[in-house]
């Protein structure tokens, strides 16, 4: 095998994954795409066997993806589509060098979580209940803002779990843990409205039913909840496409950016790991560093094209 021409090889591979492993014809394609760029810059630098391509190379190509401005997800599939074809070739060669061996493609961006600015949050919330189905949505907003709740603790609140006197919710988060967390008075007064129009009553459904319920009385799903945020966001002109989760990372944001204290944040926010909690300090910096920009003398000068230098 280690003889083995590296466009026969790649013809090889994908006919194993297509009748050995039964891949999509969509994943086929996929590695064909990637394969064939991988073989053309292979015979660009005179490399035709499987043996001659060594982990130099392999950087080489990954520099050229990148030149080619391709994201870094995309090249790292391409170094990924690269070790298959290997480990099949492996299969018949154990002797034969994995060039793939010790080859890191490019780190992807970690994507910050979408916010709000504070003035989002009040052109969304700050409208009277005018319908049932209103102040409902309104008070699912609410709790989502002013709670930071996960989409999933949401839809699996209880009535019991709400304490109004004490003005907290206790929810069952992600590992089946339990946290208690505050709920800011402008959720309470939401809460307490909607459950004027509820349509099945505490007495006949009992503390342990649904604290938010459908116009039949049963649980709201999570696809019920993510409809109903997108439509209020929409009936309030907002031009983002909002997402329940959108304003857990309100929450968490507009909180660090008031008290900087992450391990509050991270205790409310139900994270096991502060490091899943640290990137709300990124989100807390663009908005130090869209104040500087708008105000700080240096920055107006730079903008204008003047250097310090």
């Amino acid at each position: 095998m280690s003889a083995t021409r590296l466009d026969q090889a790649i013809e090889d591979f994908l006919q194993y994954i297509e009748v050995v492993r039964g891949y999509s014809p969509h994943t086929i394609a996929n590695y064909r795409r990637d394969l064939s760029k991988l073989l053309h810059f292979c015979e660009s630098h005179e490399i035709h066997n499987v043996m001659t391509l060594n982990p130099s190379l392999l950087r080489q190509w990954i520099a050229a993806l990148s030149k080619q401005k391709l994201a870094a997800i995309s090249i790292q599939r391409h170094l990924s589509s690269t070790r298959s074809l290997y480990k099949f070739l492996a299969r018949t060669d154990s002797q034969l060098d994995d060039p793939t061996a010790g080859v890191k493609a490019p780190r992807t961006p970690r994507a910050l979580p979408k916010s709000l600015e504070p003035d989002q949050v009040s052109q969304l919330l700050n409208h009277p209940s005018e319908t049932a189905l209103m102040a409902r949505d309104l008070a699912v907003a609410e709790l989502l803002y002013s709670a930071g709740l996960r989409l999933s603790e949401l839809v699996g609140a209880n009535l019991n779990d709400l304490d109004k006197n004490d003005k907290v919710i206790t929810v069952v988060g992600k590992g089946q843990k339990t946290r208690i967390v505050p709920v800011g008075r402008p959720a309470i007064v939401a809460i307490t409205e909607w459950m004027k129009y509820r349509p099945i009553g505490d007495e006949a459904l009992g503390y342990d039913s649904p604290l938010f319920v459908t116009q039949q009385g049963t649980r709201m799903s999570p696809r019920a909840v993510q409809d109903r945020i997108r439509r209020l966001a929409i009936k309030h002109g907002m031009t983002q496409r909002l997402h329940p989760h959108v304003l857990r990372h309100a929450f968490a944001s507009h909180l660090l950016e008031s008290s900087g204290d992450l391990r509050a944040v991270q205790e409310l926010l139900g994270h096991a790991n502060i490091a899943t909690t640290q990137i709300y300090t990124h989100l807390d910096f663009q908005h130090l560093a869209k104040v500087y920009d708008a105000a700080h003398p240096r920055a107006q000068k730079r903008k204008k094209g003047g250097s310090s230098a």
